[in-house]
């Protein structure tokens, strides 16, 4: 079993240059408020075979998401982006990558237990037992507690660990700089598409004006740091 645990702070989200903050690391131990018989019990199809993070986490998501078309073009793009950030902004290159290939296994039909792709692929995570830090990643990736507040889904998400560090950070640039069919994009063109794709009453339209800036700002904190990187040194 992997033994990951997570940060339970980390650098301020609202700063436009980051600011690390020393973290403390407590396990996630509150109960599902919503209806833990049907979300967290156990599950063979999740469990995380033995290896690096980053193997488990391919297989995993391939076997969810490997026909599902442009849903697994996408995620390897993210997975193949996110490896190239680790190296770059100093963070660990195998959980990165990991919570890449994972960030959408929600979409899969025999995970949906909600609707909501990130909460339920942390459950998913969390029923095959693995690390509460990959499941965090997962439930939070991209601005999704946005989304969750609208949909009341607030409390159901907080079971998990809301990292804000660099590394969360990278995981939802990844994301966010990778289009449907797998290819490089820039975040604007990339959020754009997602809005026409999703459309005016969906609720990725309905949380924008707090869920944009929030991504744009997590844009202009990865690209500095890696500004730096550029340039030889991180500041």
């Amino acid at each position: 079993m992997f033994a990951l645990r997570s940060p339970s702070v980390a650098y301020d989200p609202a700063m436009t240059a980051p600011g690390l903050l020393h973290a403390s690391h407590d396990p996630v131990t509150s109960p599902d408020p919503l209806d833990p018989l049907t979300r967290l019990l156990p599950s063979s199809p999740a469990s995380a075979p033995a290896g690096p993070l980053t193997t488990a986490a391919r297989l995993l998501a391939e076997s969810l998401l490997g026909e599902m078309g442009d849903r697994w073009l996408h995620t390897r793009g993210v997975a193949e982006r996110a490896a190239g950030l680790a190296a770059p902004l100093g963070v660990d290159a195998d959980l990165l990558t990991a919570a890449a290939w994972l960030h959408d296994i929600g979409y899969a039909e025999r995970t949906v237990v909600t609707g909501f792709h990130p909460l339920d692929g942390a459950d998913h995570l969390t029923r095959g037992g693995w690390p509460v830090r990959v499941a965090g990643l997962v439930a939070y990736h991209s601005g999704a507690r946005f989304v969750a507040a609208a949909r009341g889904l607030s409390e159901a998400l907080a079971v998990y660990p809301d990292e804000r560090t660099v590394l969360a950070d990278a995981l939802t640039y990844a994301d966010q700089t990778v289009g449907p069919d797998g290819a490089r994009v820039d975040p604007a063109s990339r959020y754009a598409e997602m809005l026409h794709r999703h459309g005016p009453c969906s609720w990725n339209a309905r949380v924008d004006a707090d869920r944009g800036p929030y991504l744009r700002a997590i844009a202009r904190r990865v690209e500095y740091l890696l500004s730096f990187t550029e340039a030889g040194a991180l500041p």
